[in-house]
């Protein structure tokens, strides 16, 4: 089987259908964002998660609806015809369908060298070399921000370490998990703020559906508008805790100052990284990292008071609009 034969068989059909259908859900959604001027970071999250879902089960679900959806008398009536597209050759030289699988196959590399293997190395590592830890002094500062924060809270353990560490690790027993060092470099407040941030995502984590949309990523592993978007949803949720944090301690401003002292060192480090070609991947990555900081740092100081909550009639409109679309995608 040749490369133009395979976009006319049934795996080649889905992957060509569901990169068109995320393209123009993804076109659809965001324009809905900006339209409506959305800025509550659960309803943009909620938005996006259009895109993530909805190519994955559109073709099946259309074929079902219309089993002639794919016949020559149909296509001849779409808004998009994938197949002929794919047929066409730039310059007459070279084909566009080879284009197309070679940026399917680099989205799928991406996929697999900056998300599947480090979080495989990450749990390998995990499981074969414990972090010593140990739990705060009973006259520890950390014991006396944690009294004054209310409802239930999980353990914080401490690692004797002069870096910055903060993280929380889910399963049983949910844990926060904090260096010397960054109990000395943080006030009170901050110190605070940071550890319910951490809480936010342990409560966050706690509902399946996060986990269900990281597996249909996985399952759509070459695709690459779901790349980006995916990326989109992670930094949305970081905007979720961070105002869930805000509005538990009522200390916005503090979760500010406790971001730019965290990443205050990944700035300088990327600025230094791009006069090297050797290191324009980390580069590129501790930027994004620092611009997302940014966006958060400014949010928290500018306040969230005059963001309005949107109603789900939006949401609705806006699936029913991709849906008719994508439906005479082909």
């Amino acid at each position: 089987m040749n490369l133009s034969d395979f976009f006319s068989s049934t795996p080649g059909i889905y992957m060509a259908q569901s990169f068109c259908h995320a393209l123009i859900s993804v076109i659809i959604v965001e324009s809905a964002i900006r339209i409506w001027r959305i800025q509550e970071p659960m309803m943009m999250q909620r938005f996006r998660f259009i895109v993530m879902i909805f190519p994955i089960f559109s073709w099946p679900v259309y074929q079902i609806l219309n089993p002639d959806r794919g016949s020559i008398h149909f296509r001849l009536e779409t808004l998009f015809d994938s197949n002929r597209w794919l047929n066409l050759s730039i310059g007459g030289v070279i084909p566009f369908h080879l284009i197309f699988l070679s940026l399917l196959f680099l989205s799928a590399m991406i996929f697999i060298f900056q998300e599947m293997i480090p979080i495989v190395k990450h749990t390998h590592e995990s499981k074969s070399r414990k972090l010593e830890t140990r739990h705060p002094d009973p006259d520890s500062v950390v014991l006396q921000v944690l009294q004054e924060i209310s409802g239930s809270k999980p353990d914080v353990l401490m690692v004797d370490d002069e870096d910055y560490i903060l993280f929380s690790s889910n399963g049983r027993n949910p844990s926060v998990f904090l260096s010397t060092g960054l109990i000395q470099a943080l006030d009170r407040d901050q110190l605070q703020v940071a550890l319910v941030h951490e809480m936010a995502h342990i409560s966050r984590n706690k509902r399946p559906f996060l986990l269900v949309i990281f597996l249909l990523r996985v399952l759509m592993f070459f695709n690459p508008v779901i790349l980006i978007e995916f990326r989109k949803i992670v930094q949305e949720e970081e905007k979720i805790c961070d105002d869930m944090a805000a509005r538990i301690t009522q200390k916005p401003h503090a979760l500010a100052e406790t971001l730019r002292k965290l990443f205050r060192t990944a700035e300088v480090s990327s600025t230094f990284r791009l006069k090297k070609l050797s290191g324009m991947k980390e580069a590129l990555e501790e930027y994004s990292q620092a611009m997302l900081i940014e966006s958060r740092i400014k949010r928290l100081e500018q306040g969230t008071d005059g963001i309005k909550e949107r109603s789900w009639s939006q949401w609705i409109m806006t699936l029913m609009v991709i849906s008719l679309i994508n439906y005479y995608v082909v």
